[in-house]
């Protein structure tokens, strides 16, 4: 929808729009409900004939409660193989604690991760997993810090 389009054009376009519709019109794609910023996709590395990816959205990080979500997508042809995500939430007072994991065996599902607090950061990561073994291979972290959403939306 807004691909190819200048960034002052979209500037234009978006005037007078809430912030909730200027996010939907980001990548033109609609963001899941409570997601401001479009991250982007996320896929599994490489490794064999398929993988998994997944559309990310994320909050803000100065909210309470930061949250991802977007849909997961199954790209592999092996029929034991699904699409896998796990976020990591950084915490602002120290430490660390993992979401509990989303998978999809079908073509896409939608997903949601949220932190039990405030964070610093989080790693999304999207993996190939193999449901005969109970296994994970050909993962990719995407590592989401405040500072790389600065001044979004673009």
């Amino acid at each position: 929808m807004t691909a190819g389009v200048s960034p002052a054009a979209k500037a234009t376009v978006t005037a007078g729009v809430s912030p909730a519709a200027k996010a939907t019109v980001t990548a033109g794609v609609t963001a899941p409900a409570g997601a401001k910023h479009h991250w982007g996709p996320v896929r599994s590395a490489a490794g064999h004939s398929g993988h998994a990816a997944a559309d990310v959205w994320i909050t803000d990080f100065g909210a309470e409660t930061f949250a991802v979500s977007g849909t997961l997508r199954d790209r592999d042809p092996h029929r034991d193989h699904c699409a896998y995500i796990r976020a990591r939430f950084h915490y602002v007072g120290g430490g660390t604690g993992w979401a509990q994991p989303r998978s999809t065996c079908r073509p896409s599902g939608a997903f949601r991760m949220s932190s039990d607090g405030e964070i610093t950061r989080v790693d999304v990561r999207v993996c190939v997993l193999d449901r005969g073994r109970r296994t994970t291979s050909s993962c990719h972290v995407d590592v989401i810090r405040a500072e790389d959403i600065a001044n979004w939306p673009r």
